[in-house]
């Protein structure tokens, strides 16, 4: 039986990030129930809602939003389709969660992101990095300024692709390469470290090393207001299938570091590590992110807290990932619009 408080939440796309996160963690949060699930494949929905025992399911979403009663709706489908389906669930007055990236493009994202405006509900995308417990204790502490104004950030994130799925490879379902799968995300989080500053201009360089379609490899160096800098590189092919994610930030009276975390700070001229808190492995960082994340939409439905990464962030951040493809289309530094 339903409790009258939980989110009636609706899924639609049953691929790996549904499979692997959103519905384990989903289906033990008692908070929400999930009232329905949407999928094109037939086969992959009779095993879904067998294992998680979920009692109603579509080969059409638009059926799903149409004949049950929901709150909200992951969208965790091929990004050529985020836009429409997102859309159709916002016009239903449905709470949205995207995963990321929200669309192809900037004007795109705009469009979802005035649609909920418009219609007057949340519109959030996943953007699980910001989640992980070390991140949140990271994003804090410079907040606080205890280590000054940051100006410096250098990222990189070598992983195999996060997805096996034929669309993943397919340019015009994906919308672009390792920039979209883990470039977005240490884009993100670098422009949120820095309080999302003006960006002035993007130098990018992408190398198609094993892939001739989409870029696999992705070099950029981002500039912004008043004088700092993003130093990024993704890469699907130099990861030894291991996941080798490197962030540091660096600020006027010290430095900070993810992986392992780490608190350098200038005191009286003198250079002192700190480690605030013991170390978790990857895995269980990686785990947990997506448990706060999905705990804070819902918390947003309940209106316990704001949106963190909402649809109208996304707009901007996509508009640095389409001059970072520009960039390396001309091959040169290009100015930000």
């Amino acid at each position: 039986m339903t409790d009258s408080n939980q989110i009636k939440l609706g899924i639609i796309g049953l691929g790996n990030i549904t499979q692997l996160n959103h519905l384990p963690l989903l289906s033990k949060n008692k908070e929400v129930t999930i009232s329905a699930v949407a999928d094109i494949n037939r086969n992959t929905l009779k095993n879904i809602t067998s294992k998680f025992g979920i009692e109603k399911s579509f080969l059409d979403y638009r059926e799903m939003i149409k004949m049950v009663d929901l709150d909200a709706v992951i969208i965790a489908t091929p990004t050529i389709s985020h836009k429409v389906i997102a859309l159709d669930c916002i016009e239903a007055g449905l709470n949205i969660f995207v995963e990321k990236p929200v669309a192809k493009s900037r004007e795109e994202a705009k469009v979802i992101s005035s649609a909920a405006i418009k219609h007057k509900v949340l519109a959030m995308v996943g953007m699980n990095m910001r989640y992980r417990p070390d991140v949140m204790m990271l994003k804090s502490i410079i907040n606080s300024g205890d280590l000054g104004d940051p100006y410096l950030v250098k990222a990189h994130w070598h992983r195999t692709q996060s997805s096996a799925g034929k669309w993943f490879s397919n340019k015009e379902e994906a919308g672009g390469g390792v920039i979209l799968d883990l470039g977005i995300a240490i884009l993100d989080l670098s422009l949120w470290m820095l309080n999302f500053p003006e960006i002035i201009s993007v130098s990018t360089a992408n190398h198609f090393i094993d892939n001739k379609v989409l870029e696999d490899s992705s070099v950029s160096f981002i500039r912004a207001v008043p004088n700092s800098v993003i130093s990024m590189e993704t890469s699907w092919v130099h990861s030894s299938n291991e996941d080798s994610f490197i962030f540091e930030i660096y600020c006027s009276k010290g430095k900070a570091s993810l992986n392992p975390f780490k608190i350098t700070k200038i005191i009286d001229g003198q250079t002192v590590e700190l480690t605030p808190f013991k170390q978790e492995n990857s895995r269980k960082l990686y785990e947990k992110s997506f448990v706060n994340e999905l705990n804070h939409f819902i918390g947003a439905i309940k209106g316990l807290n704001p949106v963190l990464s909402s649809a109208v962030e996304a707009v901007s951040r996509m508009g640095v990932i389409e001059s970072m493809y520009k960039s390396a289309s001309a091959k040169s530094e290009i100015g930000y619009k």
